[in-house]
């Protein structure tokens, strides 16, 4: 697969050539983020951290708090990968530091090598210094220690020359089951293409910035199809994961959905492309696209307005949506539509109220003593929590972002009640 690549100098997304001359100046970094996520992974690089001569850390912070992100740059200590992990960051990248003593302090799932070679050495200091280490010699050292390296090869970097693929399969052999990421080179789809084949990702910069490749190009590189008609079954998804309905893709919907940030489709009755929404009004933003393992089927997660994603005016082509997704849109429709003297408007005009109603059914599930006590009074939690976080804007799949960026935290609070829950407050 593809890794598109953003490289932060000065607060702008660049491209250098060697890592050092500046080539591009792409501008600002968010809107790239906001159309290089909808097709995966994100690897976001602080080149003025990893030179010293500075830092992003905000900026960073922002997209990779918004967007899912690899990051590296001027990480040099164990601590500072914990930071960025808590900051939202899937994956940290480290270089120099990627030692045995520090990577034992972090989980190896969430942690990749970086190994800057030039012909076949390993190089440091920003590629200035270079050591009589090759890359197999570090990849040995620290593969039991990390779930994947970057391999960049920096004579090829930013040059569009091609990629030593004899290099990418050897590679490829050695670093067991961490994998490996390719960088520096990569010229066109076709080559991402025989980087996937061999068991590796690319990630991609300069082709990306210049046009040379476009997403669709880059992201259908690695796709195959068994039918016929050469189109992917395509799985539409909400945010929650929830399945909408199903669909087919052909290179030309994927693409107009990559660049329009839309559900775009192809007919197979009218053999043609349609947009969802063009003519109902129920249009679709679209998040993300993920191939499945096989790379023969698609699933696009959207956020879709509206009365919902069947032309029958259900929420899916199975019918209309159940629990949390249920309760969470009429509470929705409620809150816009409630009208004067029902119990709904009588929440939302009354904050002490709903206040109280969110305390008392709390104590209630504290005392329930029985599976259908619990069920019943954690059923009347969710409703009002839920009402007081619609009645300020949040969502439920604002709610479950919450929750997994919580999941991936490395460091732990205690998670202790504060005194005036417990009674001990003096």
């Amino acid at each position: 697969m593809m890794i598109p690549s953003i490289d932060i100098q000065n607060g702008q997304a660049v491209q250098l050539v060697g890592g050092e001359t500046k080539a591009i100046d792409a501008g600002d970094p968010r809107p790239i983020a906001e159309r290089f996520s909808r097709v995966g992974e994100i690897a976001l690089i602080d080149l003025d951290a990893a030179m010293r001569t500075g830092s992003n850390t905000e900026l960073l912070k922002e997209i990779c708090a918004r967007y899912p992100c690899r990051v590296g740059g001027g990480i040099r200590d164990a601590q500072t990968a914990i930071d960025w992990l808590d900051a939202g960051a899937r994956k940290v990248i480290l270089g120099t530091a990627a030692t045995p003593e520090i990577l034992r302090e972090l989980p190896r799932d969430r942690v990749i090598a970086a190994l800057d070679a030039r012909h076949d050495k390993i190089v440091v200091e920003g590629w200035k210094k270079e050591t009589t280490d090759t890359i197999e010699d570090r990849m040995l050292e620290l593969r039991d220690l990390v779930s994947g390296f970057l391999v960049t090869f920096v004579e090829c970097e930013g040059r569009m020359g091609g990629m030593p693929f004899d290099r990418v399969e050897q590679l490829v052999a050695c670093s067991g089951d961490a994998k490996l990421t390719a960088a520096g080179g990569v010229r066109n789809a076709d080559d991402i293409a025989r980087i996937d084949a061999l068991g590796a990702d690319a990630q991609v910069g300069m082709a990306l910035y210049t046009g040379a490749i476009d997403l669709a190009d880059g992201f259908c590189a690695t796709l195959r199809s068994d039918r016929a008609d050469g189109l992917w079954p395509t799985v539409v998804c909400d945010e929650r994961g929830t399945t909408l309905g199903l669909v087919y893709s052909n290179f030309e919907s994927i693409r107009k959905s990559i660049t329009t940030g839309t559900g775009v489709y192809y007919s197979r009755s009218r053999q043609s492309l349609w947009q969802k929404g063009e003519t109902s009004g129920n249009t679709q933003r679209l998040t993300r696209i993920d191939a499945d393992c096989d790379r023969d089927a698609l699933r696009f997660t959207v956020e879709q307005t509206g009365s919902g994603f069947c032309h029958l005016g259900t929420t899916s082509c199975f019918g209309d949506s159940t629990g949390l997704d249920r309760l969470t849109r009429t509470i929705a429709d409620r809150i816009e539509h409630a009208p004067q003297g029902s119990y709904t408007r009588r929440l939302l005009d009354d904050p002490s109220l709903l206040g109280a109603k969110i305390r008392e059914e709390a104590d209630e599930l504290i005392a329930a003593e029985s599976k259908s006590e619990a069920v019943h009074e954690a059923a009347d939690v969710l409703f009002f929590a839920l009402t007081r976080a619609a009645q300020l804007g949040a969502s439920l799949p604002d709610i479950e972002r919450e929750l997994d960026r919580r999941s991936r935290l490395v460091s732990r609070r205690a998670g202790n009640a504060k005194p005036q829950y417990t009674g001990t407050q003096p």
